[in-house]
């Protein structure tokens, strides 16, 4: 039998967005391999993805609509026709929406497909028609991102095929060889050229191991460590005057706000040497041809919008983005000409006394759910939309619900597992355990919060939808293509809510949009960046390259400056930070749950929570293939902090803050630096060898900027069980 082989797209939520060849044979998919034309794959995949079929194919994989027939928790559903499920979804969100308006109903989706139709096209016409609760989908990059736009202007960063160029490469909080493989083989590369890699983590990941060097920085403190770093570069005079005069504005109230940042100051805080701390600022300003890669880790606290920010001013010091291999990368996702308006239709809306329906932050689903007094709860933050969501022309209600009343009345999730992913796990299920709350639960198997669900829909994965993927880790554009029949009775997001659409009598001629037609109109191709591109090439390649300006063939976004900020320079001073009521410098601030002084007494180790190779997120867990080379979540506790504790390795422990507890084995080791806990996580909750779970002691507490959650912002002891 001959073999077809399908251009995709990987939709998971990865910087790389491989380019994949789907090879079918008879309709079945066999084989999923990394494109070797694709510059940035290279014929590479990771782990994950290269054992796709094991997904597709998975015997427990959700394929009909079913119907709860158990208890709420229990997983025990009934095979049901479309139709019943249809109805019975419209005949509830009908009635809710008569008794207590449409902001009863809430959406709760993000990453667990990021192609453009399946993330965000035909399910936000839907809820905007509806006029249901918006959802703030802030819970991993949004502080990161608003750091950047305040800053740079727009999230753009160093071209990841220019790191195999660069002379010293600073992996701040990033560990690639978990989650950006395409940039380790990269650093490999620039490596073997004499390139000097630095690791900046808690933790000594998979990659600090192969650094020439690893920073054991206390977690939270990457602010105060960048801000000692420009001390030394404007000190020692290892700066870029020309390119400060020309590009940047604010150096001179910058210089008097770092002249107070020594190393010492610094390495009281952040816990590096001072010697080290000195020793990589003249490093790193003495290199041009230097690039940080920063990742979401380090904003995941309470002044991690502010953390990324200053860090993002490194490169405009010492001019490192004049070289294409030089510069910072956190996110390339700005790039793309998108048509969201177009795609979205957010003009469905309607509005009350000048209000959009009201926003409810996703990181704070838990008191959507369950409402508490503003306030209540350890680590508990204060209502607060992404700059996103802030910055509509009509303004939103941005508060979630409050005053006692559980008045979200129904919950639809797609591509997302909140049970398993949102802070404040506790409380999240004692939501999702509510009699009185209708749940909806899309997806391909019964995960954590699908056992909650009152209906469960079948979805697809992507070698059986056709799609579209823009990028946050380069600048391709990179399309997916239908592979073979969907599994059962499953369907893409965007059939099942045209289904949704007719049956709750939505007339608007935008449900009835075809899939080929979104992807055709996601993108604007009258854009300079896609001057000279067509559709036709990207059809043909499964592929295609943004414009941007280039040097040695290598995007280079700010090499003559050009910056999105008001000023069009990197901001140094932020005036828009200013009127937001934030210092409009660079500064440290600390983390909520590090700087109260009672809780840390009390909860002595900081959480540290960073993902496990296999996994993606909770995705990939339920695969045994993939799931088995972890084995059971373990806790691991450096020497000294395990001795204070007499914690010995293998021994059951208890790991315990007034949010939550969680009893696994220890494992003793230097990996982890003194002070600090970790579990790689992205187990579900029924893993073997563990009780209790992660993300039931972290909080809803949110970030400086962007209303992003802060996972990292949490403390916990540990006492032998």
């Amino acid at each position: 039998m001959s073999t077809q082989v399908i251009k995709g797209a990987c939709p998971h939520d990865c910087p790389d967005t491989c380019a994949l060849e789907y090879h079918v044979v008879d309709g079945k998919l066999v084989e999923v391999k990394g494109s070797a034309a694709h510059s940035v794959t290279a014929g590479v995949l990771c782990t994950k993805v290269a054992k796709y079929p094991l997904r597709t194919y998975h015997p427990t994989r959700v394929k009909t609509p079913l119907k709860r027939i158990g208890k709420k928790g229990a997983g025990q559903f009934a095979p049901i026709s479309w139709d019943e499920a249809l109805s019975t979804i419209a005949s509830k969100f009908k009635s809710i929406i008569a008794s207590n308006g449409a902001e009863a109903i809430l959406p709760y989706s993000y990453a667990g497909t990021m192609g453009m139709l399946q993330y965000a096209s035909m399910d936000r016409r839907f809820f905007h028609a509806l006029g249901a609760s918006q959802l703030d989908r802030t819970i991993c990059s949004s502080a990161g991102a608003a750091g950047l736009q305040v800053t740079l202007g727009s999230r753009l960063g160093t071209d990841i095929e220019a790191f195999a160029h660069s002379e010293l490469i600073i992996l701040w909080g990033s560990n690639p060889i978990t989650s950006n493989l395409h940039l380790w083989s990269r650093c490999q590369e620039a490596k073997r050229r004499g390139a000097k890699l630095i690791a900046i983590d808690p933790y000594r990941s998979l990659s600090a191991e192969k650094c020439h060097q690893w920073l054991p920085i206390k977690p939270g403190t990457d602010a105060a460590l960048a801000l000692a770093m420009m001390h030394v570069l404007i000190r020692d005079d290892l700066l870029d005057h020309d390119y400060i005069y020309q590009h940047t504005l604010g150096f001179d109230a910058l210089k008097a706000r770092v002249a107070e940042w020594s190393p010492a100051r610094a390495s009281d805080i952040c816990g590096i040497a001072v010697d080290d701390i000195e020793a990589l600022a003249t490093a790193y300003g003495s290199t041009k041809k230097a690039a940080i890669r920063l990742n979401y880790g380090m904003q995941r606290h309470g002044g991690g919008g502010m953390a990324v920010r200053t860090v993002t001013c490194l490169p405009a010091l010492t001019g490192a983005w004049r070289e294409a291999s030089g510069g910072v990368l956190l996110s390339t996702s700005g790039a793309y000409p998108m048509q969201s308006a177009y795609m979205e239709r957010p003009d469905l809306m309607p509005t009350v006394d000048g209000k959009l329906p009201r926003v409810v932050n996703m990181c704070e689903l838990g008191d959507a759910l369950v409402p508490s007094p503003w306030g209540g709860g350890l680590g508990r933050g204060s209502a607060q939309t992404s700059l996103a969501a802030a910055d509509n022309s009509l303004s939103p209600n941005p508060s979630p619900p409050g005053g006692g009343e559980q008045t979200i009345k129904a919950l639809f999730v797609y591509n997302s597992n909140p049970a398993a992913v949102a802070p404040d796990g506790n409380k999240v299920l004692a939501g999702l355990a509510r009699e009185d709350l209708f749940t909806v639960v899309s997806d391909i198997f019964i995960t954590d919060t699908a056992r909650y669900a009152d209906i469960v829909l079948p979805a697809t994965t992507s070698p059986e939808h056709d799609d579209i993927n823009r990028s946050y880790g380069h600048y391709d554009i990179v399309l997916n293509r239908r592979a073979i029949d969907p599994a059962g009775e499953s369907v893409p997001n965007t059939e099942m809510f045209r289904r949704l659409a007719k049956a709750m009598a939505l007339t608007d001629p935008c449900f009835e949009e075809t899939d080929e037609s979104m992807i055709r109109a996601s993108f604007d191709w009258n854009h300079q960046t896609l001057a000279g591109q067509s559709f036709d090439t990207l059809e043909r390649d499964g592929f295609l390259r943004l414009n941007y300006p280039k040097k040695d063939g290598f995007i280079t976004p700010f090499m003559h400056g050009g910056f999105g900020t008001p000023s069009g320079k990197c901001e140094f001073y932020s005036e828009t930070l200013a009127q937001r009521g934030l210092d409009p410098l660079p500064t440290y601030t600390p983390p909520r749950e590090y700087d109260d002084a009672a809780l840390s007494a009390e909860f002595p180790l900081a959480l540290n929570t960073p993902p496990a190779r296999n996994f993606m997120n909770s995705t990939f867990a339920n695969i045994e293939e993939l799931a088995k080379p972890h084995g059971a979540p373990t806790v691991q506790l450096h020497p000294n902090d395990a001795a204070k504790r007499s914690v010995i390795a293998g021994a059951t422990v208890k790991v315990f803050n007034h949010r939550g507890t969680m009893k696994l084995a220890a494992k003793v080791t230097e990996d982890t630096r003194e002070g600090v806990a970790t579990i790689l996580w992205g187990h579900w909750r029924n893993h073997p060898g563990a009780e209790g779970f992660v993300n039931d002691l972290t909080s809803q507490a949110l970030t400086d900027m962007g209303g992003g959650a802060t996972f990292y912002d949490c403390r916990v002891e540990v006492e032998a069980v």
